[in-house]
């Protein structure tokens, strides 16, 4: 499957340099816009895996445009401007960007700054997983000690004893433990 790429440029003829370019190099070009907000829209409906935006657009600015898709984590976003001025790197940081590149770029710089971009916002990702994975792990235990809490306070059951029974509760009931222990604590769900 080749990499979904959206391009945001205001310049009609940059923009189709970007185009023939990515496409001769086996990229898919799946939106094209001169205006920021089309970017943004383009990018949740065809969900690209890198956003290429201009910083000065019609419609919304690149940077506005980037910090919405980074905020969705709707695709990884180079910056492809005619400024290099420390502050707008700085503030395209800060939106999300993972590249920058200046105009006038060339074919070689362009591909490695959309490859490092693709790379670390494919990281991201799996971070982000691991982060929610972890949370609801954390969730999990949490309410399954409140059961085990509740049943050991008001039967006297030894830790092992209330762990053991909401496991068993969940496995003859086709339940996950989470749920079990919900009931306990919301249900008065208990040991007959």
């Amino acid at each position: 499957m080749p990499v979904r790429v959206v391009i945001a440029e205001d310049e009609a003829i940059i923009r189709l340099d970007l185009k023939e370019i990515l496409e001769e190099e086996g990229y898919e070009v799946v939106g094209e816009t001169g205006r920021g907000d089309e970017a943004v829209d383009l990018v949740r409906n065809h969900h690209p895996e890198l956003a290429i935006l201009d910083i000065k657009m019609p419609g919304l600015d690149g940077l506005t445009a980037a910090r919405e898709i980074t905020g969705e984590r709707l695709a990884a976003v180079l910056i492809l401007t005619a400024f290099s001025q420390r502050d707008l790197i700085d503030q395209a940081k800060e939106a999300g960007a993972l590249a920058y590149l200046v105009k006038p770029f060339q074919k070689s710089e362009l591909l490695p700054a959309m490859e490092i971009a693709l790379g670390r916002f494919q990281e991201m990702k799996v971070l982000a997983q691991q982060v929610e994975s972890l949370e609801e792990q954390l969730e999990v235990r949490k309410v399954i000690e409140r059961a085990k809490g509740l049943l050991m306070d008001e039967l006297g059951m030894k830790e092992t004893d209330a762990w053991n029974w909401i496991q068993k509760r969940a496995m003859r009931e086709r339940l996950q433990m989470k749920e079990v222990a919900r009931r306990v604590i919301e249900d008065g769900l208990r040991p007959d």
